[in-house]
């Protein structure tokens, strides 16, 4: 399976990273390919400019301002997202690629007058986020949990109608211990392993 593994986070030598490289490795020991888009290592600007904005309905695909990232997108069968949940939510420069890349004729494709939106990533099978939070679960899901349902819903409502979704969370992440930490990376690579 073509996986596309989108990865947020600004320090190089974070926890994190350690996350990214154990997912990245279990998929390719299960025999994906995995085209990893490390966001902050490349300098991605997550900010849409107000001509993009006007632009934003009727652009054609082939004059998309990242169309790197929208082929990289529509050539994968699976999204893998990796970041840490900040307010309790999606870090910026990962929403901005949210807004950015998943875009009309991209990512949906919107009604001439009543109706619903259509999706186009029907050639994404599967979802995952892997993430840390600073927050305990409980409070993640008293504040609705809103990067998760970003991603697991919003996204999700955009793919295949069979699209299987997969969130793993090391919660406490600022009390975290060695152990803590270790056992995450255990289950990430079980998890994606059977991915």
């Amino acid at each position: 399976m073509r996986v596309l593994m989108i990865y947020c986070h600004p320090v190089p030598e974070s926890f994190n990273a350690s996350v990214r490289d154990t997912a990245k490795a279990a998929l390719e020991a299960a025999g994906h390919e995995v085209d990893l888009i490390d966001l902050h290592a490349e300098g991605f600007d997550p900010v849409m400019r107000a001509d993009e904005r006007r632009a934003y309905h009727d652009i054609a695909v082939a004059d998309h301002p990242l169309p790197d990232h929208v082929a990289r997108l529509k050539a994968a069968e699976a999204l893998v997202f990796i970041y840490p949940t900040w307010w309790y939510g999606l870090p910026a420069m990962l929403k901005g690629w949210l807004d950015r890349v998943i875009s009309p004729g991209v990512g949906f494709e919107l009604p001439h007058g009543p109706g619903p939106i259509r999706p186009l990533l029907n050639h994404v099978r599967k979802i995952a986020i892997v993430s840390t939070c600073g927050a305990p679960r409980w409070l993640l899901l008293w504040v609705g949990d809103p990067g998760r349902r970003t991603i697991l819903r919003g996204i999700r409502a955009l793919c295949g109608r069979r699209c299987k979704t997969l969130w793993l969370a090391h919660y406490l992440m600022d009390s975290s211990t060695p152990e803590s930490r270790g056992a995450y990376l255990a289950k990430v690579e079980k998890r994606l392993a059977r991915f």
